[in-house]
């Protein structure tokens, strides 16, 4: 658990301090007060980086450096942002630096915010990075092989923007991306299959009543020969990216489609049902991250009560009891009437 929190020059924060219980911590205020914000700082402290932005943008306009002091799980935890031609983050844990916070290093949390919302509904990109991130909390190494991915794709996006024919380097980027690309796609399918195995159950148990989820993978590659497959479509599409200006296949461009009693969830659901898909997702996502990491994880929920109604808040609710929980909310009456309150935070920041 986290207990404390002090923010400099963090976001709207100059110089602010928190306690924190181990229960439920309602952070209240009204918009733009400063809210989501500490919560994302909380987010930087367990696992090293944010869920809504990028490093440059969190340091205070006009300072040169912003800092995030906690104590969590019993131990110190800094995270320093200095800026330069990019902002430089070093972390400290205990006293030993660190250049980034491995899954080892992390403290497991998961999130739920707005944006999720659009989970379902919303573009390819969104469905493909919530895979991903939820494989990088249950997978060790998997963060590198993202991260290598798109070096690598941004060295063959730049050899197609200078209209490059060298066969020889074309090569070497299209063997280093279908081999990362089938690693990636591999652990995405994995993972699907670990989801499809729980959510109907989970969606049910929401709904009272028996649905069938389900989550499939689609890709313009053979997903049973993905990295061989992968590798074709690069070298047959080579002068068609090289007109675009970017490689137009690959796990950068899959999707995942969800249906709901075998039909698409996007033609067949009501607004209600999508609510209880991507909440059954936020509890498998919970259950996933305890089992692998043999931790409970702490809960950050940004404003999402307003956005659930009362079955939905109750089931959320059920999973909250034995866990550190942080919720924004500009009205704690609407948290307070679902479950015990450990800690009110006022913020008007």
């Amino acid at each position: 658990m986290i207990s404390n929190l002090r923010l400099q020059n963090f976001r709207s924060y100059k110089d602010a301090s928190f306690e924190f219980e181990d229960g439920v911590n309602i952070i209240v205020g009204p918009n733009a007060s400063g809210k989501t914000n500490l919560l994302e700082a909380i987010s930087y402290l367990c696992k090293g980086k944010s869920f809504k932005s990028i490093d440059e943008e969190v340091i205070l306009f006009g300072e040169k450096w912003a800092r995030i002091d906690g104590f969590a799980n019993s131990g110190d935890r800094t995270v320093k942002f200095m800026c330069g031609d990019n902002v430089k983050k070093d972390f400290n844990i205990d006293g030993v630096n660190h250049k980034r916070l491995t899954l080892q290093k992390s403290i497991p949390i998961v999130i739920f915010e707005p944006s999720h919302m659009q989970l379902i509904q919303g573009s390819p990109e969104k469905r493909r990075n919530y895979i991903d991130n939820l494989i990088e909390q249950t997978t060790i190494g998997f963060s590198k092989i993202r991260r290598d991915y798109q070096k690598t794709l941004s060295q063959r996006n730049q050899l197609l923007k200078n209209n490059i024919n060298d066969l020889k380097q074309q090569f070497v980027w299209n063997i280093q991306l279908s081999e990362l690309g089938g690693k990636i796609a591999k652990e995405r399918l994995t993972l699907l299959g670990q989801i499809n195995n729980s959510l109907s159950l989970i969606y049910s148990g929401i709904a009272n009543k028996e649905h069938k989820i389900e989550l499939e993978y689609m890709s313009k590659s053979d997903i049973e020969n993905y990295s061989s497959s992968f590798l074709k479509n690069l070298e047959n599409n080579y002068s068609e990216d090289q007109k675009r200006g970017f490689t137009g296949h690959g796990p950068h461009r899959d999707d995942i489609q969800i249906s709901i009693n075998d039909q698409s969830i996007l033609k067949a659901a009501s607004r209600g049902e999508i609510r209880t898909t991507l909440l059954s997702l936020k509890i498998y996502e919970l259950e996933a991250v305890e089992e692998f990491r043999q931790e409970i994880p702490i809960l950050l929920l940004d404003d999402v009560f307003s956005e659930l109604d009362g079955l939905r808040r109750k089931a959320l609710t059920k999973y909250l009891k034995n866990r550190q929980t942080f919720i924004t909310t500009t009205d704690a009456d609407i948290v307070g009437n679902n479950l015990q309150i450990s800690r009110i935070i006022a913020v008007n920041n």
